[in-house]
């Protein structure tokens, strides 16, 4: 059976259509996907992303174990900050991609729905010699994402004392605050390319935030929007831009892998790989020829041979023409190199472009 967040009856009533995404029943349109992809980008958007992970890990060592485990330098987290890192596997392959959020006494990491099981695993599989608590507060939470350029508005209106505290916060900022009178960790992060923050509160109070949070103005989104916002600026998406084969040099994260932190998981494979250079690289395009790129559609060389597959393409709303992610050679990976994707048999001609598509908003 497919797991529900507390918010499914709500999507159902609003007449959201579900999708199967991750093991969860997921809402992946209201209105349609242009339309919420639009408000987001032009006004304030809102996801329910409850189907997420959310772990705290406490004890003596948290952060020497956590130190151990990301690629970030976990150490370098203020207090009341947050930072995106990569779990990686000891051959550098990535695990999964996650946030880590800094709280007096204690670390929240968020991890990806689909990813909760094996990272919950592969956490605790890693905590010998570290005095470490790990707590799930996955189910004991609600998550929602409030993104827009009219979040921040938003979010001081619902904020119970009135005082903007929320319009003050930094980037990757993370605190307590109260919403609608409910005390809620609040946290100026998100996946869109917007300006925008997430919430965390008790699952208890899911309908409720939810109807507030419309009444101020946010409209509802779904995955395809989700997923459309987070491609224009070449967000990574777990299982099609990463994934256990993939690491990070080809997916162009190398800056979040900080090997002079020390050791940790996958680092003597990292450093080899940034030292070797890697034969294949996430790489941007645009169709010259007429269609629609989709993911895992295969990538030829212009003589036919098979070299790459799409992992992420669309129309890109923003943007306004049909654009894609693939991994190609990396000597075919440079601005105005050129390839064919393989469209229902049929080769269609590709030319490589600068990424990120479209330049992220965040108020920094």
């Amino acid at each position: 059976m497919l797991q529900r967040t507390p918010l499914f009856e709500k999507h159902v009533a609003s007449g959201a259509r579900m999708v199967e995404f991750g093991g969860w029943e997921m809402p992946v349109q209201y209105s349609g996907i242009i339309d919420e992809h639009n408000a987001v980008r032009q006004g304030v958007g809102m996801f329910d992303i409850s189907h997420m992970g959310r772990l705290m890990v406490r004890g003596p060592q948290a952060e020497e174990y956590l130190q151990n485990l990301v690629t970030c330098d976990v150490a370098s987290i203020p207090l009341g900050q947050s930072n995106y890192g990569l779990l990686c596997r000891p051959d550098g392959g990535i695990v999964d991609d996650i946030f880590i959020y800094h709280l007096p006494d204690e670390f929240l990491v968020v991890i990806n729905a689909s990813n909760r099981e094996k990272d919950w695993q592969w956490l605790h599989a890693h905590t010998e010699g570290f005095d470490v608590e790990i707590v799930s507060r996955s189910d004991r939470w609600a998550m929602l994402a409030v993104q827009g350029p009219g979040a921040e508005e938003l979010m001081i209106r619902a904020e119970e004392s009135g005082a903007g505290s929320l319009g003050a916060m930094p980037f990757h900022g993370v605190a307590l605050s109260s919403l609608f009178g409910y005390t809620t960790m609040v946290s100026r992060t998100g996946y869109t390319g917007e300006d925008g923050f997430e919430l965390f509160f008790d699952a208890v109070h899911a309908e409720e935030f939810w109807d507030k949070l419309v009444g101020l103005g946010a409209t509802p989104c779904g995955l395809g929007a989700r997923d459309s916002l987070r491609f224009e600026p070449c967000l990574a998406l777990y299982g099609h831009e990463i994934g256990d084969d993939i690491n990070p040099y080809e997916a162009r994260l190398g800056w979040v892998v900080k090997l002079d932190k020390g050791e940790f998981v996958g680092r003597e494979a990292l450093a080899a790989i940034k030292a070797a250079g890697v034969s294949r690289r996430l790489t941007g395009f645009e169709l010259v020829g007429k269609g629609v790129a989709r993911g895992d559609y295969p990538v030829h060389a212009l003589d036919g041979e098979p070299i790459g597959f799409v992992t992420t393409g669309m129309p890109a709303p923003t943007v306004g023409r049909p654009l894609g992610m693939a991994y190609v050679p990396t000597s075919l990976s440079a601005e105005g190199s050129e390839f064919d994707v393989i469209i229902r048999g049929k080769p269609v001609r590709a030319r490589a472009v600068k990424m990120p598509f479209y330049k992220p908003q965040y108020k920094k």
